[in-house]
């Protein structure tokens, strides 16, 4: 019978010398040449070609390995992925091993492609944090501000943010009260915890530290030369945090919302985008904020991060599951953030302004929407199908075609980018140039980051402005 013929020696495994051990039971289901089939299906299998048919076809989990010297398989080649898009065909031969890699490691903190902008903001982040509760400690004895009164955020005084290049406009520009006062004037000191005595006998200079910020003299003018010039502050602030509860939930922001965001756009967009919106909130908050507030945080990179978010929620509608949850859900913290950024000592500056940049570079910088992008001639389309459509590649490989087949809506597309791009530009150019000359503000502007309420007799759309007499004119 066909079924005996796998037992002859003349069908035995050349590999194998089965003739002194005890045959096994016989298969349910076996034909003549079972085990040369058998063989061909395991070939993929084989981990070299001297092994390629060292299975033993009555092998199983239950047995007793005869030698320790067969290799074991592993695992992404003898279990399939759960996925149904992530299987893999187990008789292909040529699978990438690049795209094997990058299915393999899809999800997870540390697997597929690391976001090393994201990481290293995080950690040179938290230092800056873990230094400025070493310096609060040195400076005042504690490493959080308990005095003169507790900080609600759990961290430094305000006096030794400043001093560290939180954004403080008398540190950065002449200030109407300070350079034309009429008398000397008393600053806080870094190591500050009451607001009399020697704590408040301090020079301009000690308090912002760094150097290039000349103590004013008296009876002064706003034209005094030189002034203040610390305009790095516009930088520096990113890294900055004022207390432990600030930095736990930006950094949650960050390694969630950001990660998938620098995955999305790629590091060198998310770079761009992420100090691009901070920078350009800071400046905003420079020039409508109350002067004497000390603004730090990442908090306008976050949110030029959430504007992205709000961008390819929109380019991808119809291909979301739920997109008006995900609406609400970006709704909702943009609503808290604002409403936060009202209370006393906050600057909501830093979130418009972020958010705006954001906005404006998600435009800009994000592919353009699928109905935009498809071109007019569905074979040149499908010619092209390889290429990723819109790209700096595509356009350097072939300038010619990236333009080919285009429909108006396109173009009329690329004159939006490129006038928003232009607008922020100017926009950004405006806002540097009236902080350090025209000095020009508006009268409701404040109303953004503050609430026109009264507490204990205190407005707190005042609380933060600087209250010096001038000099009489």
């Amino acid at each position: 019978m066909a079924s005996n013929d796998c037992y002859s020696p003349q069908h035995a495994n050349p590999y194998h010398d089965y003739s002194n051990s005890p045959l096994p039971p016989l298969p349910s289901t076996s034909h003549a040449g079972y085990a040369e089939n058998r063989y061909d299906y395991a070939q993929p299998y084989a981990s070299s070609s001297n092994d390629r048919y060292d299975d033993d076809p009555y092998d199983d989990e239950n047995s007793i390995p005869l030698s320790g010297r067969r290799a074991k398989h592993a695992s992404a080649t003898t279990i399939s992925p759960i996925l149904p898009h992530e299987q893999e065909d187990p008789f292909v031969r040529d699978a990438d091993p690049k795209k094997k890699k990058r299915r393999k490691g899809k999800d997870g903190w540390f697997r597929g492609k690391i976001t090393w902008v994201v990481f290293v903001l995080t950690v040179v982040q938290i230092f800056v944090f873990i230094g400025e509760l070493i310096k609060n400690g040195i400076l005042t004895g504690t490493p959080i501000q308990i005095q003169p009164s507790f900080n609600p955020m759990i961290g430094p005084s305000p006096y030794v943010l400043i001093n560290m290049g939180a954004r403080y406009v008398p540190c950065m520009h002449n200030v109407d009260g300070v350079q034309n006062a009429n008398d000397t004037i008393s600053w806080p000191c870094p190591n500050a915890t009451s607001t009399t005595g020697a704590d408040v006998s301090c020079a301009l200079s000690d308090l912002c530290g760094f150097g290039g910020v000349p103590d004013p003299s008296v009876n002064g003018s706003l034209e005094d030369k030189p002034e203040p010039n610390q305009g790095y502050r516009f930088i520096i602030p990113i890294f900055l945090h004022a207390g432990l509860i600030h930095i736990a939930f930006n950094m949650l922001l960050q390694l969630t919302l950001g990660r998938d965001i620098e995955k999305l756009i790629g590091s060198i967009r998310f770079a761009v985008v992420y100090f691009a919106a901070g920078i350009f909130g800071f400046v905003l908050g420079g020039n409508f904020a109350a002067n004497g507030i000390a603004s730090c945080g990442c908090s306008g990179s976050l949110f030029g991060i959430l504007a992205i978010t709000l961008l390819d929620l929109l380019y991808t509608w119809r291909e979301r599951k739920s997109p008006i949850k995900d609406l609400l859900f970006i709704f909702l913290d943009v609503c808290i953030a604002f409403v936060l950024g009202l209370l006393p000592g906050l600057d909501n500056f830093s979130h418009i302004g972020g958010f705006l940049m954001g906005l404006v570079l998600g435009v800009c910088l994000l592919r353009s929407p699928t109905q935009v992008s498809r071109r007019t001639s569905a074979d040149y389309a499908s010619m092209r199908k390889s290429s990723r459509d819109g790209g700096l590649k595509s356009f350097i490989k072939d300038p010619l075609g990236f333009f080919k087949d285009r429909r108006g809506i396109w173009w009329a597309w690329w004159l939006v980018r490129a006038a928003a791009l232009v607008g922020v530009l100017i926009g950004f150019i405006l806002l540097i140039k009236n902080f350090y000359e025209w000095r020009t503000t508006c009268s409701w502007c404040k109303y953004l980051s503050c609430l026109p309420v009264k507490v204990n007799g205190q407005d707190w759309c005042q609380i933060g402005n600087l209250q010096f007499e001038p000099k009489e004119q």
